[in-house]
């Protein structure tokens, strides 16, 4: 496949993500606000938040920067004040999609394997307090990003696109700060979430050989060990999903180190290590799209409501037919 072609695979997958991902985070904010899928309102909120979260990555690193900068390159979003605000709207909502999928494996792992601190843990306000602890983290981690960037060039006295600065590359401050943006984002939440999943397999595996002996050979159905597997099938589907899709990204930011490449920041498609990055890129931004369809799949009675709110439209449509 030639550059040109390559060129062509972005300019129509980047449209296709926007034009999938953000609907599907809109029906998910809309059904789980409603608040009729079985779960608690713990999960709830975490879930509702991961939503929002990949939502606005998928306008501000998909439609803003991706597709804003393959199809509307000379528009004012390519000016630098603009192309720094959205990278840094990009790295925020990134960093708190990323977080909010640990937080909620944390919070999970807390209930099946620690009973103790479940009661005090899992609630509502821990919820609450940790989504907002996170943006705000998000938010404030992420302000130095704003400055990394200078004008690719200056015409009329306007600047245009967004370059690294040298300094980025040579100053200690710099590469120290790239290299704890990385660690926090997503190397820190790929181990965590590894680890706690082993964990939770571990448990689950050790209480489930105890409750059937508890139980003895009886066949009837347990509620306990139902709800659980429940739960366990929706954490493992997100945490599975985002480890597989950060991967190429993991493993783009270890071979820039270790190769000493750099960030491209202008489109290159006849360069490979371009390729490579845009690649991780587009898979990592998949991860904001994903979460709906693992709903829909892991839970029967999100399936329901999803079923409800998409024919809403033709009920409300015959009804007023047939008055």
């Amino acid at each position: 496949m030639h550059g040109p072609a390559k060129g062509l695979f972005y300019a129509i997958c980047y449209p296709v993500l926007a034009a999938i991902g953000a609907p599907a985070n809109l029906l998910a904010i809309v059904i789980l606000c409603r608040g009729r899928c079985g779960l608690s309102r713990c999960i709830t909120y975490y879930l509702v938040a991961i939503a929002v979260s990949d939502l606005l990555v998928i306008i501000s690193a998909v439609i803003l920067n991706r597709i804003g900068r393959i199809y509307f390159s000379n528009s004012v979003l390519s000016t630098t004040p603009a192309c720094r605000a959205i990278a840094l709207l990009a790295f925020v909502t990134r960093d708190g999609s990323v977080w909010l999928t640990v937080t909620f494996t944390i919070d999970r792992f807390v209930a099946i394997c620690c009973q103790s601190l479940k009661t005090r843990y899992c609630t509502e306000k821990t919820a609450l307090r940790v989504v907002g602890i996170v943006c705000a983290l998000s938010c404030v981690g992420n302000i130095p990003s704003y400055f990394v960037y200078q004008p690719l060039y200056i015409l009329d006295g306007v600047p245009w696109f967004c370059d690294m600065k040298v300094a980025f590359y040579t100053s200690p401050a710099w590469l120290a700060y790239d290299w704890l943006d990385k660690i926090l984002t997503p190397l820190l939440p790929f181990l965590l979430i590894l680890l706690l999943n082993a964990l939770t397999v571990r448990y689950i595996l050790v209480a489930s050989r105890a409750r059937r002996r508890l139980r003895g050979t009886e066949n009837q159905g347990d509620p306990e060990m139902e709800n659980r597997r429940r739960s366990i099938v929706l954490l493992f589907a997100i945490s599975l999903s985002f480890l597989l899709l950060w991967a190429t990204y993991v493993g783009h930011f270890l071979y820039a180190r270790l190769a000493g490449a750099g960030y491209l920041t202008t489109l290159s498609f006849n360069n490979a290590d371009y390729i490579f990055q845009e690649a991780a890129n587009m898979l990592q931004t998949l991860s904001s799209c994903n979460n709906v369809f693992i709903y829909a799949v892991a839970q029967h009675k999100f399936r329901k409501e999803l079923r409800k709110l998409l024919i809403c439209p033709y009920t409300m449509l015959t009804g007023g037919f047939k008055q």
